[in-house]
């Protein structure tokens, strides 16, 4: 039954900016965050972020599993995963005990898969 509550509470995104939408300062939120506008700032959530392909963010994002499709330019700490569809473009660092990249990612920085976790 926690399980079943915790898939539900992974697949709601509680909080959104939309394709031309902009947003700078601190985000600290508890569930997922989704961006497809611009963000300029920091990202912190225990659960996760979710960057569009329209999206934009100038940004160090620390959260639980992040997903990029679109633009992110800062350091990324996931304390789970990070995925990069096809569309993402990264420059910056990035820490994570999981990485999945797709074909035709363009990433520039560096990558440590650290097995024993963030802290």
């Amino acid at each position: 039954m926690a399980r079943a509550g915790k898939q539900a509470e992974d697949s709601i995104v509680n909080s959104i900016i939309g394709v031309g939408s902009e947003f700078k300062g601190e985000f600290k939120i508890n569930g997922i965050l989704r961006i497809d506008g611009k963000f300029q700032g920091t990202i912190e959530t225990d659960g996760k972020v979710l960057i569009g392909q329209t999206g934009e963010a100038i940004t160090d994002i620390k959260a639980r599993h992040i997903t990029i499709g679109g633009y992110v330019r800062g350091n990324i700490f996931a304390t789970e995963k990070v995925i990069f569809l096809s569309s993402g473009e990264i420059n910056g660092n990035i820490i994570t005990p999981s990485i999945i990249m797709e074909d035709g990612v363009k990433f520039e920085g560096n990558c440590t898969i650290n097995k024993a976790g963030i802290e």
